[in-house]
């Protein structure tokens, strides 16, 4: 069963009356329902954190913990993360000490993926935006912005300029975003404006262009963001508005990832994200 924060808890502890081989969940919530003594982990042999780095940042370590010591201790814990930063080596060491240790990411982090980067003022983005959206052969595409006001406020604009556009951000009610999410996927709208709360765990089929708007401050957010592209074996498109402010972060995460963020050329080859 599926259990996440801002849903029903009656109906949770209702369906864990029933026999529940497999839960997924948000940490705060299984802690919840296990506090409750709704929810017995004693015979929990198997743990997986997806997006390992998220669940092991500040805010969900603590809850993370807190939820082992209702584990076994005879158990497997399996870790997938994108990144890998010192607090996931941490937990490893603690927690894991003979981990084995699979890295897939030079096979798939960026494969099927074309990025260009496209230097900008701030004032002319929207413009830019604009343009893109006129030359590029779009199925859906997921735009990204560094604040909750600059989501709101861009899908704004985007709509005054004849384009259907949906958005989704973290401090929306769980409800409508769960509404803005099916929408979307099932392709009531080409463009979706988004917070970094869609860029862990989530794929649409048919997203073949991510637009960073905001150009992301670090290689983690800017792998999991032009992650939500290229995804089934298809290939994808990512495209960066970088200002003046952003060509040090820019060159760093080309660095960091040791990959090329070419200029965006006059005409893009539909081939390579079609």
């Amino acid at each position: 069963m599926v259990s996440t924060g801002g849903t029903s808890l009656r109906n949770d502890i209702v369906r864990l009356y029933k026999p529940v081989h497999v839960l997924c969940g948000t940490p705060g919530r299984i802690l919840d329902l296990t506090n409750k003594n709704v929810a017995d982990l004693s015979k929990c042999h198997v743990v997986i954190l997806d997006e390992a780095d998220k669940m092991l940042s500040a805010e969900f370590q603590p809850i993370i913990e807190a939820l082992l010591r209702f584990l076994p201790t005879e158990k497997q814990m399996i870790l997938y993360s994108a990144t890998f930063p010192m607090s996931v080596q941490k937990f490893k060491e603690s927690y894991l000490p003979n981990a084995h240790e699979i890295n897939l990411m030079d096979e798939l982090t960026l494969k099927g993926i074309t990025q260009y980067y496209a230097y900008v003022e701030e004032r002319q983005k929207i413009h830019c935006l604009s343009t893109l959206f006129s030359r590029l052969q779009i199925n859906q595409a997921i735009i990204f912005c560094n604040s909750v006001s600059r989501v709101e406020l861009l899908a704004k604009k985007i709509t005054e300029l004849g384009f259907s556009c949906f958005y989704i951000h973290a401090r929306m009610l769980q409800a409508h975003r769960n509404r803005v999410f099916h929408d979307f996927r099932n392709g009531a709208c080409r463009c979706l404006v988004s917070s970094d709360l869609f860029t862990r765990g989530i794929d649409f089929r048919f997203v073949n262009v991510v637009i960073n708007f905001d150009f992301p401050k670090t290689s983690a957010t800017y792998l999991h963001r032009i992650g939500r592209s290229g995804r089934f074996g298809h290939l994808g498109l990512a495209i960066n508005l970088v200002t003046l402010a952003d060509k040090e972060a820019l060159f760093r995460i080309e660095e960091e990832l040791g990959t090329e963020i070419k200029a965006t050329p006059a005409t893009i080859d539909p081939a390579l994200y079609c």
